[in-house]
């Protein structure tokens, strides 16, 4: 591929949000959700004058408004009257219904709706767009893939004439904390021309809308059973994302994706496992070290700063997607120098928010919340956080979310469980209670299967109840470490948790 450095995709107009065609007034729905708030700081950074709306408050949303003081927000139950006057285009996210009082207002004064998904596509440069999507390691996987991306431009930019990548990534990368972002930012602006790396999701088949020029599908796994019903679907749907791949790009996919889902892509495929090669040299000074291989061209040693063996596949992944698509414009011989920085960008990765996140000080006991809520998912952090912290006991606090994944991975929950010394559960976050149905499962019978299989596990009654448990179990245990699992409200306890620990936690190092 060839860059355009400096050069922005369409001329200014001062009705338009530059390099879209959008209006320049738009309204966003679900404004703190994890996608809508990035799609927001890019809409902002390309001139359009924004408003928007949330049922509750949120670390995205704190982040977003910090970031720009003059954005009109309400947050609340939704009213018609919450619409602007002279709004010219409604967003929404997935977890807004279509009967949402002021999508019903947009129609009814005859403005567009977009989806989230809709409007991400139309932010997705065509000819360098890359879109990550799997079922689980989606934002991990497209944070490390900015980070290659950025120090290949930081380091060899000027040179190879390779711009500044953006991104959109469902989660907050607290590397980019700064002056109205404390807690990090979910979007980077790039430069006009640069690679633009993006999450893409596969609820509600969203990554249908994208027509990526590379992509990577990290795993393939039953999930969003509500919607797809089973896992031929799910397949049949990773393998229509595949075939929307530009035919001139590049597909990476990770060593365990169905061959149908491989098969689907137009486009070069690398595979981990095959055309790409991880020697993974395993923990040193108990950090991951690997070195990747792909055609042509190798990385030095990598020493990632996150810990599990997933990351070490999630950087890969990375590293084969933003090397793969780079060397595409460049001369064979910057190959390995390619490679080389994209390994260091990698390394400059210390986890983004709601993943494996810290919430404890140095030196204090280990306190991390991970957005884990699928089984594969809390079995993952359960084997990283024992390969963190020298096997030391783990207690978690666990909320899961949605009654309907709860009872169809109610058993599977369990097993994953089972790793953990002490398990608390909290009630189940409803997200998308409307769509569940009467397939329902709750904490109760969550927790009393994980008791029958590891002896301490207990439900309660609100998240408030739970948290009370989950400190006076681990006051009794000054050396457990405290591990918060979930996927809706349950990281609104952080500021509680940490202060009762700080007060009674025997200090860990």
């Amino acid at each position: 591929m060839r860059f355009n450095v400096g050069m922005a995709e369409h001329p200014t107009e001062p009705d338009y949000v530059l390099g879209s065609g959008l209006p320049r007034r738009i309204h966003l729905l679900g404004l703190g959700g994890a996608g809508v708030s990035g799609a927001a700081r890019i809409l902002a950074a390309r001139g359009a004058q924004l408003s928007g709306h949330d049922r509750a408050p949120s670390d995205m949303l704190r982040a977003l408004v910090a970031g720009d003081p003059g954005l009109t927000v309400t947050v609340g139950p939704s009213e018609a009257r919450g619409l602007p006057a002279d709004t010219q285009l409604v967003v929404r996210s997935a977890a807004v219904p279509a009967d949402d009082p002021q999508v019903i207002e947009a129609v009814r004064r005859g403005l567009p709706v977009l989806k989230y998904a809709q409007l991400l596509a139309k932010l997705l440069p065509a000819d360098r767009g890359l879109a990550v999507a799997g079922t689980h390691g989606k934002t991990t996987t497209t944070w490390m893939l900015w980070h290659a991306l950025a120090a290949i431009h930081a380091e060899l930019g000027d040179e190879l004439g390779v711009p500044a990548p953006g991104a959109l990534v469902g989660g907050l990368n607290p590397a980019l904390a700064g002056p109205g972002a404390r807690l990090g930012a979910n979007a980077v602006a790039g430069d006009p021309g640069g690679l633009f790396a993006v999450e893409a999701c596969e609820y509600d088949r969203s990554f249908l809308e994208l027509a990526p020029f590379g992509a990577i599908v990290t795993n393939v796994e039953a999930d969003h059973l509500d919607y797809y019903g089973d896992l031929e679907a799910i397949e049949a749907a990773f393998m229509n994302f595949t075939d929307r791949i530009a035919y001139e790009g590049l597909c990476v996919v990770g060593p365990v994706v169905p061959g149908v889902v491989e098969h689907g892509s137009k486009a070069q495929v690398w595979r981990l496992g095959r055309e790409l090669k991880v020697d993974d040299q395993g923990p040193v000074e108990g950090r991951r070290r690997f070195v990747l291989s792909g055609p042509g061209w190798a990385t030095p040693p990598v020493h990632l700063a996150v810990p599990g063996d997933y990351n070490v596949e999630n950087a890969a992944l990375a590293l084969g997607l933003a090397v793969g698509v780079v060397c595409r414009g460049v001369d064979r011989r910057h190959w390995p120098r390619v490679a080389a920085a994209a390994g260091r960008g990698v390394e400059a990765f210390h986890g983004a928010g709601r993943r494996f996140e810290r919430w404890s000080g140095q030196g204090q006991r280990p306190i991390v919340h991970d957005y884990a809520h699928h089984p594969t998912e809390v079995r993952a952090v359960l084997g990283a956080a024992a390969e963190a912290f020298g096997g030391a006991p783990v207690h978690v606090l666990f909320q899961p979310h949605q009654h309907s994944r709860t009872a169809r991975f109610l058993d599977e929950f369990a097993d994953s469980l089972k790793a953990a010394t002490r398990v608390v559960v909290a009630p189940v976050y409803g997200a998308r209670l409307h769509i569940d149905g009467e397939l329902h499962a709750g904490a109760t019978e969550l927790a009393d299967l994980t008791r029958r299989l590891q002896g301490d596990a207990i439900a309660e009654k609100s998240i408030e109840l739970a948290l009370a448990r989950f400190v006076r179990g681990l006051e009794e245990a000054p050396e457990a470490i405290a591990l918060v699992l979930g996927a809706g409200d349950i990281e609104e306890v952080r500021n509680e948790l940490t202060s009762a620990l700080a007060v009674s936690s025997t200090p860990v190092v």
